[in-house]
């Protein structure tokens, strides 16, 4: 489970991605899912687009397709949604906490 923290940086580092999948009239199907999986398999982050043909909504397109890639869903912003799948050994360093343990409240 990603924590708050680790979401905003993926969102951050997802701003500049094309998007590698596109959900059409098919909508979720076998190759779609092996397609998705090769793609989270080389760059761990990959921006997903929902197309007009699309009829799934957002959440529950942005849901089934992470369960099926057992990924997560690191933003959904309009027809786009973020996934994102740690590789072995990961490529992207996520922070670790979302607050140092040495930081006081004032």
């Amino acid at each position: 489970m990603l924590t708050g923290k680790q979401k905003r940086h993926l969102r951050a580092l997802g701003h500049k991605l094309k998007a590698l999948i596109q959900i059409g009239k098919k909508e979720i199907e076998e190759a779609l899912i092996a397609e998705t999986n090769a793609a989270l398999d080389h760059h761990e982050l990959i921006k997903v687009k929902l197309l007009e043909s699309c009829m799934l909504d957002k959440h529950a397109a942005s849901t089934m397709l992470a369960g099926a890639c057992g990924a997560e869903v690191a933003q959904i912003l309009g027809k786009t949604f973020l996934l994102y799948r740690a590789a072995t050994p990961p490529i992207i360093a996520l922070p670790t906490a979302d607050r140092p343990s040495n930081q006081t409240l004032s």
